[in-house]
């Protein structure tokens, strides 16, 4: 890691070229803030920045390398390099360390549909409908999902729609019961490029602008972020909160995050929630354009 706060200029772009994590202070005399891939304001957000590097180096890197590119690619290019990158990280020590320490748990099938939707005119309400887990985005909800969002691509007599979550929150995020349970990797990584979620909720994005709206609620972790980004239009109530937990994991963002984040936030404020770990309410997300509405 490099710590910048100081000039030249060029130093700082020579060191954005080499597999280093470059973080900037904002507010300092001569402003190297666009060159840095995550810019803190106090020390306790450095602190915490160093934790997670020291905790999981290999992801961290991973995640800044990711996230360098993005204005220079599709959002599928994205999606595709961010998948990529996954894979090559659960067959890493840092993602091991972390599924040897956790409790193995046999994922009971509540036989419900872990996705609802209901059609009125020409309005699609989609719902993540497994409130028992949170609604943990397990492969069974992403397929589902993306089988639905296909339906609404091919069906253009849809004008709208709306995505929502049941019972307490909208996602926690990706089912830890499942990571790791994949024993290959490159079909892991084949699965979530032909039932892409992210690829449909953009494509549906690009067709329906606004009119595609995301409503969330509760503390959302990863997925639970990252989906909601690419729709047009994000409402949440104060009481949300956002947090991107990859990285402590030994993984990165897994779920489109490094395709939709950077689009609302910037690459730097995505690193920083990847790197800092932090959760940030509706006031906080509101002001840096992850949502676009704070409901009553």
């Amino acid at each position: 890691m490099a710590l910048v706060d100081t000039d030249p200029t060029s130093e700082v772009r020579a060191l954005g070229t080499i597999p280093c994590i470059v973080v900037g202070r904002r507010g300092s005399e001569h402003d190297l803030t666009t060159n840095c891939d995550v810019v803190v304001d106090k020390d306790d957000e450095l602190d915490e920045i160093l934790t997670t590097i020291e905790r999981s180096p290999q992801a961290a890197l991973a995640a800044v390398l990711l996230l360098r590119g993005v204005e220079n690619r599709t959002i599928e290019e994205s999606l595709i390099a961010e998948s990529t990158t996954y894979s090559l990280l659960q067959g890493g020590a840092e993602f091991a360390q972390w599924k040897n320490q956790r409790v193995n748990r046999e994922r009971e099938d509540s036989g419900e549909l872990e996705v609802l939707s209901e059609r009125i005119d020409d309005h699609l309400i989609v719902t993540l409908n497994s409130p028992m887990r949170r609604n943990a985005y397990s492969s069974k909800m992403r397929t589902a999902l993306a089988e639905i969002l296909q339906l609404a691509l091919i069906d253009e007599s849809i004008q709208s729609i709306t995505l929502r979550g049941a019972g307490s929150n909208f996602s926690s995020g990706g089912d830890l019961d499942e990571f790791g349970s994949f024993s290959d990797s490159v079909v892991a990584h084949i699965s979530r490029l032909t039932s892409s979620v992210g690829t449909s909720l953009n494509q549906l994005r690009e067709r329906l602008g606004t009119k595609l709206r995301c409503e969330m609620h509760g503390v959302n972790f990863g997925a639970g972020v990252e989906l909601p980004a690419f729709a047009g239009w994000v409402v949440a109530n104060r009481e949300t909160r956002f947090c991107l937990p990859e990285i402590a994991l030994g993984l990165v963002p897994g779920a489109g995050g490094t395709a939709s984040l950077p689009r609302r936030l910037g690459r730097q404020r995505t690193a920083w929630l990847a790197l800092t770990g932090r959760a940030i309410d509706a006031q906080k997300a509101y002001e840096w354009g992850l949502i676009d509405e704070i409901s009553a």
